[in-house]
């Protein structure tokens, strides 16, 4: 079953890689992988993967343009989003 806020989120992430250069563009790439990866496994992930992906994409955000940072904090809220549908939300 696909979950789409974190294919949104996938999306948002690889937006944010089109307009970033070197290593972030590398990280936001394998960030992105696995979101599409939990997006389409049998069972979702738990609240503390995607914390871990969070926490990566706020060390990131530091680290881009304004234009990969806002990309990236769509993909932080289309992450929200999805945590507020599973059991302990946020």
């Amino acid at each position: 079953m696909a979950r789409q806020q974190l294919e949104t989120a996938a999306q948002n992430l690889r937006t944010a890689s089109d307009a970033t250069a070197d290593e972030a563009s590398d990280r936001l790439d394998d960030l992105a992988d696995q979101l599409d990866d939990l997006a389409t496994r049998d069972s979702g992930p738990d609240h503390g993967r995607l914390a871990r992906i969070q926490s990566a994409l706020a060390d990131l955000d530091d680290e881009v343009s304004a234009d990969a940072a806002a990309a990236i904090d769509d993909a932080d809220d289309a992450i929200n989003a999805y945590r507020e549908t599973i059991e302990g939300g946020v």
